[in-house]
């Protein structure tokens, strides 16, 4: 596509939200009371739209519907509306026009990349230019919290490696994403934590198992970054480890971070006129 003739001003959604105090300590609170929701002018909440991939994978997209319903039940009387990219229904193009007053789009995704820089802001430029954009869910201290328990449940000993599993991204800014939430997760195992991808970015899985195994670790544990069943998580099973733990999936602490992120993201128009 040409270029404009004349310059245009940014929308909100274009601009990816900063990270907040919150995200670099695990200690803070992340889930205001529910009487901080922002409202509009009209005294309204914006929706909440969760944007997410898309899967063929049946048992994916229930894991999905089940997290919009913790999401739900964490704000009752909030309307949430799940939505997707591709692939599953339905679609997000088709959603955001049928919502009525303001919207807050947010990708349920782990880390930045082409879906969110691109993607996300050419679907809410088309179908719902007035929408905000919230920021990705990671890297953050609640995700490290459901990592390790994850891993806990899974079975995880103090002798264990810890690989960080994740989809992969050929965005560098996506796969630094997901290096910084295996940083969080290694100062909270107090063991180092390799991140590797089952796609685009290095190291792959097998390189970084072929890498730990040369270690003096017995046993290798992949903590799946991933928020529900699928391909992904299916190479993450695949790879050789001896223990893959769960999708993070409908996990409490996950739908906190996402009210989290909508908070930021609703917050920020009020902030930038004070």
């Amino acid at each position: 596509m040409n270029a404009p003739s004349t310059p245009r001003r940014p929308h909100p959604h274009r601009h990816r939200q900063p990270h907040r105090d919150s995200d670099l300590n695990p200690g803070s609170d992340p889930n205001p009371s529910p009487s901080l929701t922002p409202a509009d002018s009209r005294g309204g909440a914006p929706t909440l739209v969760l944007a997410a991939h898309g899967t063929r994978s049946a048992a994916g997209e229930r894991t999905l519907a089940e997290l919009a319903a913790v999401i739900r039940r964490q704000r009752p009387g909030h309307r949430v509306d799940l939505a997707h990219l591709e692939i599953s229904r339905p679609l997000l193009r088709d959603v955001l026009p049928a919502v009525p007053g303001p919207v807050v789009v947010l990708p349920l995704l782990l880390a930045g990349g082409y879906h969110v820089r691109v993607d996300l802001p050419a679907v809410l430029a088309a179908h719902r230019p007035d929408a905000l954009m919230a920021a990705p869910l990671g890297p953050h201290g609640l995700l490290t919290s459901a990592l390790a328990r994850r891993l806990g449940r899974a079975g995880l000993r103090r002798t264990d490696a810890v690989i960080l599993g994740a989809a992969g991204s050929s965005d560098p800014s996506a796969l630094a994403d997901v290096r910084a939430a295996a940083h969080r997760l290694a100062v909270r195992l107090g063991r180092p934590v390799t991140a590797a991808f089952a796609s685009a970015g290095t190291p792959t899985l097998a390189e970084a198992l072929e890498r730990v195994r040369s270690g003096p670790a017995r046993r290798v544990a992949v903590a799946s970054y991933v928020l529900a069943p699928g391909f992904f998580h299916g190479r993450l099973l695949a790879a050789g480890a001896d223990l893959v733990t769960d999708p993070l999936g409908a996990d409490p602490d996950v739908a906190s971070l996402v009210w989290n992120r909508y908070d930021e993201a609703a917050l920020a128009p009020r902030a930038a006129t004070a």
